[in-house]
């Protein structure tokens, strides 16, 4: 998994629309880059709806937020229009980005062990420096947390 001091990766991907995203389009920018496991289920889309709930608040701190989940366009674009979210998710179904930020690891539920993304928030500086990371999200205060050390 990136830690602190690390760089943004190079990327690519698609958002909800289906159009391009690189990572240099944040070239610049302070960016919170949040992985979760799958749009449209309880706690991801309190983390979502949290963050676009505070998404003024976020933008005024000079920050760019980017979701990004291994769910196909199609359903980023359902889950993007139902809440109305004012920040591109990634539809990364190549799990190209989600591995570049190892967040794609042996996960437990129930007894059970898979493959899956952990729920994890990464904040770079202008630089493109990794200077946090959350590992611990709370879904319902991940703006909060975000905005602790900012």
């Amino acid at each position: 998994m990136l830690k602190v001091g690390d760089h943004l990766p190079e990327f690519k991907s698609v958002n909800q629309d289906g159009e391009a995203v690189r990572s240099s389009d944040y070239s610049g920018k302070k960016l919170v880059v949040f992985f979760y496991p799958k749009a449209n289920t309880p706690g991801c889309t309190a983390e979502a709806c949290d963050l676009n709930n505070h998404f003024s608040v976020l933008k005024k701190e000079g920050y760019e937020l980017l979701g990004v989940s291994a769910d196909s366009q199609k359903a980023q674009k359902k889950f993007h229009e139902k809440f109305g979210f004012q920040y591109p998710l990634l539809a990364d179904e190549s799990k190209e980005v989600i591995e570049k930020f190892g967040v794609w690891q042996l996960k437990k539920f129930m007894g059970r062990e898979f493959m899956g993304i952990v729920r994890t928030t990464f904040i770079f500086d202008e630089n493109g420096i990794c200077v946090r990371v959350i590992e611990k999200v709370k879904t319902k205060e991940s703006a909060k947390q975000i905005l602790e050390d900012s």
